[in-house]
């Protein structure tokens, strides 16, 4: 039977800055040229990137945006709740599995913006990622939790919970 330690030595996951493990897997050689607003992104970016990502029960994704739309994709393990708050302040939970039949879905999108946090919902999920515009470290936020509050003060509670 499969368990994180095989799909972290497998797939050659390693430790994510916001929880977790991960390996990129993809980023396209072609970059954005044309339409390019630097006002969004301070540097040109790849058109997409993908990674895998793997986390383990008691783990969990802490809060942060990006810059672009974020494409989840599941794969094995079970359901991944992803937390988010969208800039309209409305929270919503999208939960990514396998499951049809009980409202998990195979792919979710988290759009550019957004606010997110994961966490499994069992012993552990491995899931992947795909962003377009690709994924830069520089235009990845880690929310300050204090901070985080004060602009949504009704999701107080799982903020505290999934911000570091």
């Amino acid at each position: 039977m499969r368990d994180s330690n095989y799909w972290i030595g497998k797939l050659q996951l390693e430790a994510h800055p916001e929880g977790g493990y991960f390996r990129e897997t993809y980023r396209s050689k072609s970059l954005i040229n044309e339409d390019f607003d630097a006002n969004i992104f301070p540097n040109q970016r790849s058109y997409a990137t993908a990674i895998y990502y793997l986390l383990e029960q008691g783990q969990f994704s802490a809060f942060h945006k990006i810059k672009s739309d974020e494409l989840w994709h599941f794969y094995d393990g079970a359901s991944l709740n992803i937390h988010v708050i969208y800039p309209d302040k409305t929270y919503q939970i999208l939960n990514l599995g396998n499951e049809i039949s009980t409202n998990q879905e195979l792919q979710v999108v988290v759009p550019a913006g957004a606010w997110f946090a994961s966490e499994s919902t069992g012993s552990y999920s491995l899931v992947g990622c795909t962003v377009s515009p690709g994924f830069d470290f520089i235009d990845f936020e880690l929310a300050d939790g204090e901070k985080l509050t004060q602009d949504f003060p009704e999701y107080n509670s799982i903020i505290q919970r999934l911000t570091r």
